[in-house]
């Protein structure tokens, strides 16, 4: 069985959904600080040739966790819907994945932002038939543990014996020790991001998934993050 953990980002990147499609739990870290200005409230997207932040305001205080950021503003989901259709009115899949994203964003809570953003991968995820069990790090009694420690806690609970599947970004500072006490295995998502038709020459990586449904359409986003149905133990 695999686990993985990680905080609950917006509309992330593909990358984000290949590692949840390659497991068989997935953890949102609803619980960790929130970092200002990080992927947990904004992505960027293809903002007409360029970047572009797609940002949430946010209302929070130091040391807050994801789960108590509040909106600074109750009208962002229409604002984001306004600017994603700007920029995107005219890919070619947009008018086909239009109306299924635009009822998602109208059906996200309100009341804070990891609630939106998990509901947001949550439904994202169903478009792209990806059946991964899903879980909150906050349903765990480990908030007092430093962090090797408290992944591997989670990841013992859901699947004892199993492996923990990092981002690749971990291995600067996981130890292999800490999984192996708890008599866990420790692997890392190696993602190679594949191109797709933007109607640019130079290709934009790592933007929100969002990208790829507009270009390509629900089912084609999906082969890009899909894994084979049977997973290592």
């Amino acid at each position: 069985m695999i686990v993985a953990i990680h905080q609950p980002n917006y509309a992330p990147w593909l990358g984000y959904f290949h590692k949840l499609a390659r497991s068989d739990h997935f953890v949102f870290l609803d619980d960790a600080q929130y970092s200002k200005n990080s992927y947990i409230n904004r992505v960027q997207i293809d903002g007409g040739g360029s970047l572009r932040w797609l940002s949430i305001p946010v209302s929070f205080s130091f040391g807050d966790s994801i789960a108590q950021v509040r909106f600074a503003e109750p009208g962002w989901r229409g604002a984001h819907l306004d600017t994603l259709k700007h920029y995107y009115g005219s890919a070619p899949a947009f008018r086909a994945a239009w109306p299924r994203l635009a009822a998602i964003y109208d059906m996200l809570p309100l009341d804070n932002l990891a609630a939106a953003n998990m509901a947001l991968v949550r439904s994202i995820a169903k478009e792209l038939g990806i059946e991964t069990a899903l879980h909150l790090s906050s349903e765990f009694d480990c908030g007092e543990l430093r962090a090797d420690e408290r992944l591997a806690r989670i990841v013992r609970a859901l699947a004892p014996g199993g492996t923990y599947l990092s981002g690749s970004g971990g291995a600067n500072y996981q130890s292999e020790a800490t999984f192996a006490i708890a008599g866990l295995r420790l692997t890392y998502a190696e993602f190679r991001h594949p191109t797709y038709p933007q109607g640019r020459e130079a290709f934009l990586a790592g933007l929100s998934i969002l990208d790829a449904v507009f270009q390509l359409g629900w089912e084609k986003t999906a082969a890009l993050v899909a894994v084979p149905r049977h997973r290592a133990a």
